[in-house]
């Protein structure tokens, strides 16, 4: 039976950029059951002394996150942090106007960078643009990073942290340009308390960088506008824009739902379009990157609609706690293939979020700790994509879509260091086909050792652990490499050629090793 082809084309001579290790960040909001019964449960079996989840953290270390973004998302612009600092007996409940729950206030800035300490991972600080502004975000910094010897340096030493914690990146608010924000605003007031707090912020430690708040979706409508205005306020202050990003399937529409890279790929290069515009009015040589730090899979009825009149919740409610297929997990790892094609202009992202709220890591109170399909493109990507980028060039028969038009049925990625020589390949298959593909590595001799694969399903996602495993049990696999890969040295111009069968709807990693031919 003849199959589909597509072609691939690499060389490690010729570079995206290199892999920024933050490309492979989380976030933990104070949403749901993300922080309570989620990375934190005093009592749970495997608590350390501090009352943090062992087996989130180890879960979260096997995924390969390196940075995490806290504590918001939408709550940060309703979040005092002074009150969430200090003895925990003294602080208060309060509520929280963004989700409309109640907030215990049991974990704050101090728990939370501690616990980002003791298990490796970078934090990703947010100030609250919303309902407050340049003092309270200086504060913060100097809080966090400031020596002794100065007002909130000294508060964060007499709550029993000596030496600076030391956060690198920061965020200016969150979803500025959204109406459902507390303490919304139009892009002239963003723009110019932005700035104004990303200067002082950086009086406050010139080393940090900053991350300004971009459009919260291609589809609002100040889209475009919103980039240029703000950041004709903030160019020389700021380092990077973010980008947010969800993705659903729709009414059963599978092929746009698989095409949802594209609409990524899309996004990126329009938001780096209006970034430069304002770089080269300025005459500015200095290039905005982009913070993709919140992007996932979300059926967004799931969504907890806390600006509507509800009740208040109380004890870490589950709300948006998505169910993920292995269909799901294809589209994940596709949108990784994006991220990676990027890797120049995107030096940092964030899967949203990391446990119980639209998750990889799903967790039961007092109970075990799961992964999701999710979790594993995931996870095989942060492992296998070191060293830089490579400009792979794909040639691959198309299909129009109903949300984005006219898309690949085929994508690809691929990785390079050039220390070690590893070589890692990521493809996807949206067809509802096999297709075979054609590897050409240009002038190379390449030497596969592992390769794993997603194939989606048709079953929809049931909730809990048992079925978790079902679905990965029967969706994700080792490559046969015997089977479904064939070397040869007849591509064109004498190139080597590795020829590997994709299965329909499927996400397939390889890795190994190249070598001058």
């Amino acid at each position: 039976m003849t199959h589909p082809r597509a072609r691939v084309a690499l060389h490690p001579d010729f570079r995206v950029g290199p892999i920024d290790r933050r490309l492979f960040g989380s976030f933990v909001e104070h949403l749901g059951r993300a922080v309570y019964t989620g990375i934190y449960e005093p009592g749970h079996a495997t608590a350390d002394e501090h009352g943090f989840r062992r087996d989130v953290a180890d879960l979260t270390r096997e995924l390969g996150v390196t940075m995490l973004r806290y504590p918001g998302g939408n709550f940060v612009s309703n979040y005092r942090w002074e009150d969430g600092v200090g003895p925990v007996s003294d602080r208060k409940p309060f509520l929280d106007l963004a989700w409309r729950t109640v907030e215990p206030n049991l974990v704050g800035t101090d728990e939370f960078l501690q616990w980002a300490e003791r298990e490796g991972f970078e934090p990703m600080m947010a100030v609250n643009l919303g309902t407050r502004g340049v003092e309270a975000a200086a504060a913060l910094v100097e809080y966090c990073n400031g020596e002794a010897g100065t007002r909130w340096a000294d508060l964060r030493i007499a709550h029993g942290r000596t030496e600076p914690y030391g956060v690198h990146l920061w965020c200016l608010g969150n979803e500025m340009d959204g109406p459902w924000q507390i303490g919304h605003k139009d892009a002239h007031e963003y723009g110019k308390l932005a700035a104004e707090a990303g200067k002082a912020m950086k009086l406050v430690d010139p080393s940090i960088s900053l991350v300004v708040c971009g459009s919260s979706s291609m589809q609002m409508d100040t889209f475009g506008e919103w980039e240029q205005t703000v950041l004709s306020y903030t160019y020389d202050v700021v380092d990077h824009v973010s980008m947010h990003a969800y993705y659903e399937e729709l009414d059963g529409d599978r092929a746009s739902f698989l095409g949802s890279g594209t609409a990524m790929d899309r996004f990126i290069d329009r938001v780096v379009a209006s970034a430069d515009a304002v770089g080269a009015r300025r005459r500015s040589d200095k290039k905005i990157t982009i913070s993709f730090d919140e992007w996932n899979v979300w059926y967004l009825e799931s969504r907890f609609p806390g600006e509507t009149n509800l009740p208040v919740q109380r004890d870490a409610p589950r709300i948006i706690e998505d169910v993920y297929s292995a269909l799901d997990a294809v589209v994940v790892g596709d949108l990784l293939v994006t991220l990676l094609n990027h890797a120049d202009r995107v030096p940092v992202a964030a899967l949203a979020q990391l446990v119980n709220v639209i998750a990889p890591i799903m967790t039961e109170p007092g109970g075990e700790a799961w992964r999701q399909p999710t979790f594993h493109p995931f996870a095989t990507t942060a492992r296998l994509a070191q060293g830089e980028a490579l400009d792979v060039r794909v040639a691959s028969p198309t299909t129009t879509t109903k949300r984005h038009g006219e898309v690949p049925l085929v994508t690809a990625a691929a990785t390079h260091d050039p220390e070690t020589g590893a070589l890692a390949l990521f493809l996807t298959n949206r067809s509802a086909e096999p297709v075979e593909v054609d590897v050409e590595h240009l002038g190379l001799g390449v030497e596969l050792t592992e390769g794993w694969r997603m194939v989606a399903d048709h079953e929809a996602a049931v909730e809990g652990p048992a079925h978790a495993r079902k679905v990965v049990d029967a969706c994700w696999s080792a490559v046969d490499l015997a089977v479904d890969v064939a070397s040869s040295s007849t591509g064109r111009s004498g190139s080597r050629t590795t020829t590997v069968l994709l299965a329909p709807e499927s996400w397939t990693a390889l890795a190994g090793t190249v070598r001058t031919a």
